[in-house]
């Protein structure tokens, strides 16, 4: 019955034993496989790992396959999925990570279809960080290039709709930032920055929701820059140029709402401010009507519940952004405020020219008088002292009077200082202080020799 015993407890021993050591094991990815597809073994080990969301163990498993056998059929799905488990790992710099991954993965293999959904997932990682209008505006821009760049590198991808519609997302965020500045400016009336932004918002982004209440603001701080140039003081010919030209950029912001977005709410106001300023009322054609309830049809709302918790995350609202048609791919110029105040001064030096060189004269402030015309070099004539009448044609101007702080001591003044040294002589002190003039004292004694 003994030997019977023992060799079954010495068998449950070992096999604890080796069960114990298993477990403090670790574990080899080449481990285990057969020697007929070891890459193919690896790689549906990381892809299960993956799926149970170890991170570590699949990026690992995924480099030994990437290293072990470079010339593996699978080594484009692996490098694609390395850049996938940091995607799924998320945070910031999993995030970052992946995009150095995806990156590499489109250098290295450019042409496999995967790469487009490389490019797309890079678009996506700033498009997930991606702040509120007012906040930092980085990662939205990034997104923006990222999906431009996917559209245009890959235009064939299945991916396009997709990228589309995240594009016009993104550029909703960007446009409505834009239109919170130039509001911002226009309430506190700096004109020129206002319509610098405004322009921009135009024209870099047509498919904005609020577009006509951009170039409403748009037209009434062209209104605002016509009622300066009236009161400013200026020639009437100058003053004309302007009125002009700020007129009808305000007339072309007005008729731009009603030919492009016939059926916003700003339409009729704008229509008003045509009527008002003696313009043409333009009408708008039946496709322009129809595209633009198109879009606006394809816009949607955020519940109550929905808006409370937007306020919760620091992610934008992006239910306004159209569904339809086709967002902008080469970003225009963008208008400064520089730029529109030196228009306004070629303006100004045009009719300064056609005016023969004296319709740019500035008015006498305070008073009532028309501009006179610009004296030419010659007849300047030197102002007259207070007192004393004009120098007559011919005769040289009288110097310059003398500054108090280095006039030439009179004799008086001579002898006042020559009481006030001898009496700083005998006090052994020197008062620096009741010296009114610029001028150095001299030296005395061996302050002669001393240089300071």
């Amino acid at each position: 019955m003994l030997h019977r015993i023992v060799p079954v407890f010495l068998l449950a021993v070992a096999v604890l034993s080796t069960a114990g050591c298993h477990h403090n094991k670790v574990q080899n990815p080449l481990a285990n496989i057969d020697s007929k597809q070891p890459d193919k073994v690896l790689y549906d080990r990381a892809m299960a790992a993956l799926k149970k969301n170890k991170f570590d163990v699949a990026r690992i498993t995924l480099q030994t396959l990437i290293n072990t056998y470079p010339d593996s059929e699978y080594i484009a799905r692996a490098k694609l999925s390395v850049g996938d488990a940091w995607y799924a790992e998320g945070g910031s710099s999993g995030l970052a990570q992946a995009e150095i991954e995806y990156k590499d993965f489109i250098t290295f293999f450019p042409n496999l279809p995967e790469a487009a959904e490389a490019q797309l997932k890079v678009a996506n990682i700033h498009y997930k960080q991606m702040e509120k209008p007012d906040r930092d505006f980085t990662h939205a821009k990034r997104a923006e290039d990222e999906y431009r760049q996917l559209l245009l590198q890959f235009p064939d991808s299945k991916l396009v709709p997709e990228a589309k519609q995240r594009l016009l997302q993104v550029q909703e965020v960007l446009a409505e930032r834009e239109f919170r500045i130039g509001r911002f400016y226009f309430s506190r009336e700096a004109w020129a920055a206002s319509i610098a932004r405004m322009q921009t918002l135009v024209d870099a982004y047509p498919l904005y929701s609020e577009a006509d209440e951009a170039l409403y603001l748009l037209g009434q701080a062209y209104e605002k820059e016509v009622e300066m140039a009236r009161v400013a003081r200026l020639s009437e010919t100058a003053k004309g140029e302007l009125q002009k030209k700020f007129t009808d950029a305000a007339v072309a912001a007005y008729t731009r709402i009603l030919t492009r977005y016939p059926v916003m709410d700003r339409a009729e106001d704008a229509r008003k401010r045509l009527q008002a300023l003696q313009r043409p009322v333009p009408t708008a054609t039946e496709a322009a009507i129809a595209q633009n309830k198109a879009e606006e049809a394809s816009r949607s709302e955020l519940g109550m519940r929905q808006r409370l918790f937007m306020n919760l995350h620091r992610g934008p609202d992006v239910a306004r952004a159209a569904k339809v048609g086709e967002p902008t791919m080469t970003e225009p110029k963008p208008t400064s405020a520089t730029e529109i105040i030196r228009q306004a001064g070629q303006a100004i030096e045009a009719a300064y020219a056609a005016g023969g060189g004296n319709s740019v004269a500035v008015e006498t402030v305070g008073t009532g008088e028309p501009p006179k015309s610009d004296p030419t070099p010659h007849s300047v004539q030197p102002e007259a002292a207070p007192g004393k009448p004009p120098a007559a044609a011919g005769e040289e101007p009288a110097p310059p009077p003398t500054p108090v702080n280095a006039a030439a001591v009179g004799e008086g003044d001579q002898a006042a200082t020559a009481g006030q040294d001898s009496k700083a002589g005998k006090d052994g002190k020197d008062d620096k202080n009741q010296t009114s003039t610029s001028r150095k004292k001299k030296k005395k004694g061996l302050r002669k020799i001393v240089p300071f």
